[in-house]
């Protein structure tokens, strides 16, 4: 089952951890076949936020909640379960210092049945 861990805390701890933890750490994942795809973002301060209402586009700078934790980077993992979810997601470096969310991928289907299947990262 896939699992998005959404790593969450505050800028200036996790900016104080090197990337050499959370890229071997992947490396990991990767060589174990967990990892899906997982990208570290950018500071909060460059975030746009998008938001349509009634056919009107309307833009701000940075998030759309205020919180201390922001949104750093993400985890895209193949877990036989919530229990194998929750083990590997303990050892994401960022786990030390702030949050991270799991959450379980849902499958898209359409009303007519037709399912999103992903085949070598491109989608049939």
């Amino acid at each position: 089952m896939k699992y998005l861990c959404l790593v969450y805390g505050e800028e200036k701890e996790i900016g104080a951890m090197t990337d050499d933890e959370c890229m071997a750490y992947d490396q990991t994942l990767r060589n174990a076949g967990k990892c899906l795809a997982s990208e570290a973002l950018q500071p909060v301060k460059t975030a746009t936020s998008v938001r349509v209402r009634n056919g009107k586009v309307s833009i701000r700078d940075g998030p759309f909640t205020e919180t201390k934790e922001c949104l750093a980077g993400f985890y895209l993992i193949d877990a036989a379960d919530l229990n194998d979810a929750i083990q590997l997601a303990s050892q994401i470096p960022p786990a030390r210092v702030g949050t991270i969310e799991l959450r379980p991928v849902r499958e898209l289907t359409t009303t007519s049945g037709w399912t999103k299947t992903v085949v070598a990262e491109k989608i049939v």
